[in-house]
């Protein structure tokens, strides 16, 4: 059986095929071959036409493609009008041939596989990308690349730029930067989530390090400035200032006395500070937030004075001498040597917790927030004409408190 009869026995008539095999080598020949579109390709193409709801798109075949419907929605107002007649796009093919004959394009997804593919090279090479910034959320920033909307974690963004940032809440603390330029570098990709994911810190050559070394020659000591608090710790709160984290000990966030920072702060609050240490070789930075508030102490020590007899309560018995409670707030220190006038090994020798007892104020030191109190010198002569005046004070008290009850009798 020859080839002929072999081809017409399945069906296939040799001329036929033999006339479309001629049909091609000549459009080939001619250089008229058509080069049919296939579903999921992009190309490049001209725009034909545009009216309202419908572009035209010549893609090289002898039908040209359209853009409608919802892939003609897609399209951004924007760029919608800044397309016109002759212009080459790409176009992705939705469908060859729909039921009404027409080959079906879409513009905004050729612009997401390109810009798919450029992410994909940019994470291969490392490159960086300069855009704006578009929008936010509550954790970060929106930034487009290649036609794609990538996200910039609040973490990725570059340390100056945090360092900018004010307010408690997302639009408080985002908004001001949209319009603004960035340079981001590509770290995550995944097309089937249709996820991106950058990084502003990455793509600039500023380093933490460097920033720092920054703010502390900028810094001074004593100067007052604005931060934000991002973390907490046991023995205080780390706040970050002019980009560049500075640590407030537990002691110098309140005059009151508190275990643990988040008694009184939180992370992301806004807080003022005062710079109190600058160690340029650690590159550590000493902060305090007591030291901007008015000094409790100042009003109570206010009410005593050197020399001055106390009623006291006391408190605690230690190897060096016992304190004393003089009111809610205010305790004093009995030290052992002013307990007595004989030589004791121990407090508890002359005094016990709970006692009530009448006492000498020695030494108030308000730098450091103590009192000394003194028992043995309650009856020093020493003292005997502040005694005298004072009496005399109480005296004269209860002599007009009592005068003026009998004017009202």
């Amino acid at each position: 059986m020859d080839t002929n009869d072999a081809q017409l026995e399945n069906g296939v008539n040799p001329e036929n095929n033999s006339a479309e095999n001629n049909m091609a080598s000549l459009l080939e020949a001619e250089g008229l071959a058509i080069d049919f579109p296939t579903q999921g390709e992009i190309r490049q193409g001209v725009i034909a036409s545009m009216t309202p709801g419908q572009i035209l798109v010549s893609v090289g075949t002898k039908s040209e493609g359209i853009i409608s419907g919802k892939e003609y929605e897609l399209i951004p107002t924007d760029e919608l009008a800044n397309l016109k007649l002759g212009q080459e796009i790409p176009v992705f093919v939705v469908n060859p041939e729909d039921s009404n004959g027409n080959l079906v394009l879409s513009y905004m997804r050729a612009r997401e596989e390109e810009g798919w593919q450029i992410v994909e090279t940019m994470v291969s090479k490392k490159d960086s990308y300069h855009s704006s910034v578009i929008g936010y959320n509550k954790g970060g920033l929106i930034v487009p690349v290649g036609g794609l909307r990538g996200f910039v974690p609040a973490s990725q963004i570059s340390f100056t730029r945090r360092a900018g940032m004010t307010g408690d809440t997302p639009e408080q603390r985002w908004s001001r930067m949209i319009g603004q330029e960035i340079d981001v570098c590509v770290i995550e990709v995944d097309r089937e989530r249709r996820r991106l994911i950058l990084s502003e810190r990455q793509a600039s050559s500023e380093t933490r390090d460097s920033l720092k070394e920054r703010v502390i020659d900028e810094l001074k000591e004593g100067q007052i400035v604005t931060g934000r608090v991002t973390s907490l710790a046991e023995f205080g709160v780390f706040v970050n200032v002019n980009g560049a984290d500075g640590l407030v000990h537990l002691s110098e966030i309140s005059w009151d006395r508190i275990t643990h920072p988040n008694e009184v702060l939180k992370v992301g609050q806004e807080v003022k500070v005062k710079v109190i240490s600058i160690d340029r070789e650690k590159k550590r930075i000493g902060l305090s937030i007591r030291q901007l508030l008015s000094d409790p102490w100042d009003k109570k020590a206010a009410e005593f004075q050197v020399g001055q007899l106390v009623e006291g309560t006391i408190t605690r018995l230690t190897k060096f001498g016992a304190f004393a409670r003089l009111t809610d707030d205010i305790e004093g220190l009995i030290h052992i040597s002013e307990i007595s006038e004989k030589r004791i090994e121990h407090p508890k020798e002359v005094l016990k917790e709970g006692d009530s007892c009448t006492l000498r104020i020695i030494k108030i030191d308000n730098d450091n927030h103590r009192i000394g109190l003194s028992l043995r010198r309650v009856d020093s002569m020493a003292y005997a004409d502040m005694d005298w005046e004072s009496l005399e004070g109480i005296l004269t008290t209860d002599g007009d408190e009592a005068a003026k009850s009998d004017d009202k009798e």
